[in-house]
């Protein structure tokens, strides 16, 4: 091993050494400040307790435009589902039914009083 070699190895062993030492002691520093933190604050709400936090509010936004007709929107169409739900569907076919039946009887009953009796 040369003289350059080793002096670069020794001072990267000595460098790497060095940083994990340091980052291994501010890691530890960092952990028992947390710590001591923690406990602090335990040993003070044992002594003056916090005030209770207040309830929560209810939040009120004001709606957009957009949002207020999305919302006229969807409780018309809830409406009208719900009518859809409520609908007897066969009092519907039978007043169809008649409907239809009545308009075929007053088309055939025109027909006949237009059309002239077949010769005989």
């Amino acid at each position: 091993m040369g003289f350059t070699t080793g002096l670069l190895g020794g001072f990267t062993l000595t460098t790497t050494l060095l940083y994990l030492s340091l980052d291994l002691h501010t890691r530890n520093r960092v952990y028992q400040s947390a710590l001591l933190h923690q406990q602090s604050l335990i040993l003070t709400n044992v002594v003056e307790p916090l005030p209770p936090s207040p309830p929560p509010t209810n939040r009120e936004i004001q709606a957009g435009v957009l949002e207020r007709a999305k919302d006229r929107w969807n409780a018309e169409l809830e409406s009208n589902v719900r009518k859809l739900q409520h609908v007897d569907w066969s009092d519907v076919r039978t007043r169809m039914e008649e409907g239809v039946s009545s308009v075929y009887r007053r088309a055939f009953e025109k027909g006949r009083e237009v059309a002239p009796d077949p010769p005989k």
